[in-house]
């Protein structure tokens, strides 16, 4: 991963002491260049399968990403005006006028996550020689066009140009994934594999969950009426996924509840569902064996289990009417991880072939909860900080609280889980960045070697998320 500059400051997020300074700068250099790891994440598979050019650059780098326009609409910025897509198919802004839109309020995101990502993409990406403010909008969005209709701006050639040895896609349970079809005719599959993300079928307040549930058992030839059938359902689709690369799934719940119940109340349970009578006890009970379910189906089948829990979603309830979900109103909650996975952990937590990674929006529950858990069970890692927290400061805050009992070791790397491919190299940079200057107070203060240190390094930029995805 080198891709310059630019703009950018050579030493931003290093330490201010020019001693500590100097280490993490010399750490940086030796994994800056490493190749990217991105085994999770929301990229178009469609972008890698028919390597088209991008349009412009509002629908590459503001109408996809809902960290920024969530920031603009806080202050009142209209979301019609930002390009975002009406359920009533209403126009909306194009072109220009968004990134006009975008640039007049682009000082609000100053020392935000987003700021460092844009910033990155337009300098050491797209070759930008100032930051984005209103008087230079127009020329930096004729600028940034001109270079998307270069053949190096295509997606392909920026998967090799970013230093991608491989990144995942989600799809969900009943997705054809025809896109990866098409890349495996192109020998694409491992530079880019699939992702099985089940809730459409495991989350009984997933929408069409009912119409779901009879299409997996289409799918899969299977009674999906009986509990066993149900599951049988589910290994074979995660063997469909396997053949396009997938080495994990991924699992979003509201809470970290597992169960574990005696076939008669699972039976039960998978009849109110078909019957659309299950009550929100009824529901959450669902949902809990289900992930249970997921464990026992990947300590048979060795696929890394992700666990992304803690997110109350869709809080506004007009912005999900009219615009419909991921719209940036969801919220974090707190969230018992030692009770809620007690039941998994239970049946599956000494499984050879398990491995789960925890991913957390509630940051109180990393040094009570979440260390002393992957610091015991064999199966647990910890994700990298997520979603509101996959910031410089997220960063520290994790590494701090979580280093002294996990462990290096138990910590599964990192990933970008974006939406915005020319985020993917600013968000591995910020990282890398962080982990170097963490790394580097250690070596100042004498609890580790420099060597030890450059060691780590590369674990946690590189060596690790292989380890934790199994690649």
């Amino acid at each position: 991963m080198d891709v310059g500059n630019g703009f950018l400051h050579p030493d931003r997020l290093f330490p201010a002491d020019p001693t500590t300074r100097t280490i993490a700068r010399d750490l940086y250099e030796t994994v800056r260049t490493l190749p990217i790891v991105s085994p999770h994440g929301h990229t178009e598979p469609s972008w890698f399968a028919d390597d088209k050019p991008f349009d412009d650059a509002s629908s590459l780098l503001v109408i996809p990403d809902h960290y920024l326009f969530r920031m603009l609409h806080s202050v009142g910025v209209k979301l019609d005006d930002l390009g975002v897509p009406r359920l009533d198919g209403k126009p909306v802004a194009k072109g220009r006028d968004i990134w006009r839109a975008f640039a007049a309020q682009y000082h609000l995101f100053r020392c935000t996550p987003s700021s460092l990502w844009v910033d990155h993409a337009m300098s050491a990406v797209l070759g930008c020689e100032e930051p984005l403010t209103p008087d230079n909008a127009d020329a930096l969005y004729d600028h940034i066009n001109a270079q998307l209709a270069l053949p190096e701006f295509r997606p392909r050639a920026l998967h090799k140009r970013f230093g991608i040895e491989t990144i995942a896609t989600t799809e969900g349970a009943l997705d054809p994934l025809v896109h990866h079809q098409k890349m495996a005719e192109d020998g694409w599959i491992g530079r880019v594999r699939t992702t099985y993300r089940p809730d459409g079928v495991t989350d009984p307040d997933a929408v069409g969950f009912r119409e779901n549930l009879v299409r997996l058992g289409e799918l899969t030839d299977c009674d999906v009426t009986k509990w066993d059938g149900l599951i049988e359902a589910h290994r074979k689709r995660r063997a469909y996924f396997r053949q396009y690369g997938a080495t994990a799934t991924d699992h979003g719940v509201p809470a970290a509840f597992t169960a574990d119940l005696p076939l008669a109340d699972k039976q039960r349970l998978l009849d109110k569902a078909h019957k659309g009578t299950l009550s929100t006890e009824d529901a959450e009970l669902f949902r809990g064996q289900m992930l249970t379910e997921m464990a026992g189906l990947s300590a048979e089948d060795g696929m890394t289990m992700q666990i992304h829990a803690g997110s109350r979603r869709n809080t506004d309830r007009e912005l999900f009417q009219t615009r419909g979900p991921n719209m940036g109103a969801d919220i974090p909650m707190p969230t018992d991880w030692v009770g809620g996975l007690a039941a998994m952990l239970a049946k599956y937590g000494h499984a050879p072939s398990l491995r789960v990674l925890l991913f957390t929006l509630d940051e109180t529950t990393y040094a009570r909860e979440l260390a002393p858990m992957a610091g015991h069970w064999p199966c647990l890692m910890i994700g990298p900080p997520w979603w509101f927290h996959d910031s410089p400061n997220g960063i520290r805050r994790y590494l701090d609280q979580v280093v002294e009992t996990a462990g290096f070791a138990n910590l599964a790397g990192f990933n970008d889980d974006t939406r915005a491919l020319l985020s993917i190299p600013a968000r591995h940079d910020v990282w890398r960045r962080e982990v170097c200057r963490f790394l580097a107070q250690f070596v100042t203060e004498h609890r580790m070697s420099r060597k030890e240190a450059e060691i780590v390094a590369g674990e946690l930029s590189y060596g690790n998320a292989k380890k934790a995805y199994k690649l």
